[in-house]
């Protein structure tokens, strides 16, 4: 109550206030909404690229699911990958932000691979380019991240009986086919719960990646809500219009979730 729900009241509430910080809140009713609707356009740039963002889903989810069968299925090396996998998800996004900026830059080693193996149409400026920025941020955030993934799946797939492994490779079916109609429909609450808590992670942990990575640049090309947030209370000293930005991430974050549950429930009932 003290740390969550009281801090979401006062946030409505100062999100419709004309506010500096300092003196009383003046209110304003829906003014601030009707500004970042009808003439912010950072906030305009930030949804359209928090529907880019949402379009990846899949990649959150997909990627550590089958790197959690090769590991459950002991693939060589699998322990290694176990404790590799992992490692990412205890670095700041800070470290890892800073790490792939030396990474990415035009002069860095990715670039410098690419035009060692006769790839140099594709060295790019990863991050001061608008087509890639976006995603040069998502793929370096995913990396970060999908080690939790993979050991929330390799957790349900404990619960997986061997015996429909054994039922399956007597059947003769391949790897493609032991996952799709095997190991997909027995993970599917764990891929449920993946979807929701990536997509709710994706949406409110990026801040740190674009802060050090790319400043909301190129142009507007990164900016987010929760970045936007930051520049019009930390920058410019508007914390009743950046809790009203505040407001609609939470709508956005609440639609989106009760989204996914409706539809879990329906391919439940199916």
């Amino acid at each position: 109550a003290v740390f969550r729900f009281y801090p979401l009241v006062r946030g409505a509430y100062y999100s419709l206030t004309e506010w500096d910080g300092y003196n009383e809140p003046v209110f304003v009713g829906l003014q601030n909404f009707i500004n970042l609707i009808t003439q912010d356009d950072l906030f305009r740039a930030a949804i359209a690229n928090t529907v880019k963002l949402l379009l990846t889903l899949p990649v959150w989810v997909i990627f550590p699911m089958i790197l959690a069968v090769l590991i459950f299925q002991e693939v060589p090396g699998w322990r290694f990958f176990r404790g590799a996998y992992f490692f990412p998800c205890v670095l700041s996004a800070v470290i890892v932000g800073s790490i792939f900026n030396m990474v990415l830059r035009i002069d860095g080693p990715l670039n410098q691979l690419l035009r060692g193996v006769g790839l140099k149409p594709l060295a790019l400026d990863w991050l001061g380019t608008p087509m890639t920025a976006l995603p040069s941020v998502i793929a370096v955030a995913i990396w970060a991240s999908f080690g939790t993934g993979v050991i929330v799946f390799l957790a349900g797939l404990g619960s997986v009986p061997t015996d429909f492994f054994d039922a399956a490779k007597i059947d003769g079916a391949n790897w493609l086919q032991t996952l799709w109609f095997i190991i997909v429909p027995v993970l599917r609450p764990t891929i449920e719960f993946v979807a929701v808590t990536a997509s709710m992670g994706m949406l409110t942990s990026l801040f740190g990646y674009v802060y050090v990575m790319t400043g909301g640049g190129p142009g507007t090309a990164t900016y987010l809500p929760e970045y936007l947030i930051w520049i019009q209370q930390g920058s410019l000293n508007r914390p009743g219009y950046a809790s009203a930005i505040s407001m609609m991430l939470f709508l956005i974050l609440f639609a989106v979730a009760l989204f996914q549950i409706r539809l879990m429930a329906r391919a439940k009932e199916d």
